[in-house]
């Protein structure tokens, strides 16, 4: 298969959450052109992405909702539960934590750490607050799929390399500094001065 561009997976994501909304309106059926309609694209560009992975929908008749869903989770590793860990007991990290929709898409909270005397041991959602210190040994005991650093700057980096000592292949970072890994671990950074940055070029330039 060719590479998938990042866009096209997001883009991917975003057609999942509206067949996702389909479902829940009783709708069985959906066109290239509505999913186009809500995702900012084109009817052509949603036949584009999805034909990457075969064939889908017919001719006239548009697609099959739950077919489509199954099809796009699948494609996207949603068919199977993926362990989470968080390392950053702060507000941040509270909100992600608290967030049901992560459960709902498979992504299980199994740990959070922090090195905060303070904060270790005390209970965030149902899980203990566990000191950074045992870090590597937990994660060699307790293998992760993903990694989610909310950490301040000066400490992203020293965490990121812990985590990929201990085997963490995927990690998505909220810390405003860009992660250097090996080629095989994906990292995916959120940056929200950058997304506002972005919405402000799109206010000035209307």
């Amino acid at each position: 298969m060719r590479k998938i561009s990042d866009s096209t997976v997001r883009r991917l994501a975003l057609y999942l959450r509206f067949l996702e909304q389909s479902t829940a309106q009783g709708l069985t059926t959906i066109s290239s052109a509505d999913l186009a309609h809500r995702g900012g694209t084109t009817s052509a560009q949603v036949r584009k992405d999805l034909s990457f992975f075969g064939s889908f929908g017919k001719r006239g008749l548009g697609y099959s909702v739950p077919e489509l869903a199954g099809r796009i989770r699948d494609i996207l590793g949603l068919k199977r539960s993926h362990r989470v860990v968080l390392v950053g007991a702060g507000k941040m990290g509270g909100a992600l934590l608290h967030y049901r929709g992560f459960r709902q898409h498979g992504f299980d909270f199994a740990a959070i750490y922090d090195r905060d005397p303070k904060k270790i041991g005390s209970h965030w959602n149902g899980l203990v607050v566990r000191d950074i210190r045992h870090l590597e040994a937990d994660l060699k005991r307790e293998p992760t799929d993903i990694a989610i650093v909310v950490t301040p700057a000066e400490a992203a980096q020293d965490v990121a390399d812990r985590l990929v000592r201990a085997g963490v292949k995927a990690i998505l970072n909220f810390a405003p500094v860009q992660l250097v890994v090996p080629l095989d671990v994906t990292v995916q950074s959120v940056n929200m001065a950058l997304e506002l940055e972005t919405l402000s070029f799109a206010l000035a330039n209307r």
